[in-house]
């Protein structure tokens, strides 16, 4: 019997940005619970085991299925969307699973913060722009306040997940330029992908006329629409040999 679950991150969306090693462990699986229509379906097409959605499910719910499955002698993935360590509620699962003395395995994902920098074809740092990454999200039913407008004043790229439906919410309490480019990037790298850009000011008109409630990330800096920016050291100077 295979004593570890597997956590594995699924990816963006578009199914060939797994990692390797994660589609291995799909392909072995024989049992895969996955986080509901955050996980791209051609994804779960790598298993040929059974899929359960846990949307809905409690954590003892989803403990009890992986773990039943498991003293089966069944192999069991744990399919997370992005990367399980951003948002992924891992270290509450792990901990339950412990109660059973049962180790989980973790396989990282192509976290969406990267497939939305190609997908606006920028860098998420940027010499002159932004030497930092903010990655935060807005208050909500499992976080009471959030540190938006503190994180703001730094004026570094700032990467808001979970943060759509609160858009214009989240655009007041931002203390930067309102002219400070931002964009709203739906289902990246997903086939029905769609990119809005705007600024602080105009952004939440333009995502709420186009309809986009769930499943996007806002960026917010100049690395949005990258200007004024420096040349790299790297490529700046002639280097001496390694």
């Amino acid at each position: 019997m295979d004593d570890k679950i597997a956590f594995v991150g699924a990816g963006p969306g578009n199914a060939k940005l797994i990692t390797v090693l994660g589609k291995e462990k799909l392909e072995e699986a024989d049992i895969v619970v996955y986080t509901g229509s955050l996980v791209n379906p051609e994804v779960l097409e790598y298993s040929k085991g059974k899929k359960i959605d846990s949307y809905g499910m409690t954590l003892e719910e989803t403990t009890k299925v992986m773990v039943d499955a498991l003293n089966e002698g069944k192999k069991v993935v744990r399919l997370h969307s992005g990367d399980p360590s951003l948002y992924g509620s891992i270290i509450e699962q792990m901990e339950e699973l412990k109660k059973y003395d049962i180790e989980v395995e973790r396989v990282p994902g192509v976290s969406s913060v990267f497939a939305v920098a190609s997908s606006l074809n920028t860098q998420l740092t940027l010499n002159g722009v932004s030497d930092s990454l903010i990655i935060t999200r807005p208050a909500g039913k499992t976080l009471g306040e959030d540190k938006i407008p503190a994180l703001s004043r730094h004026g570094e790229t700032m990467a808001i997940f979970l943060g759509t439906q609160k858009i214009e919410q989240i655009m007041e309490k931002l203390e930067c330029p309102s002219d400070t480019p931002v964009a709203v990037i739906y289902h990246a790298s997903w086939d029905d992908e769609q990119v809005i850009y705007g600024n602080v000011e105009t952004i939440a008109q333009k995502v709420k006329k186009a309809g986009i409630q769930r499943s996007a990330m806002i960026i917010i800096g100049g690395v949005v629409d990258p200007k004024n920016y420096r040349r790299s050291h790297l490529y700046g100077v002639h280097q001496p040999p390694l």
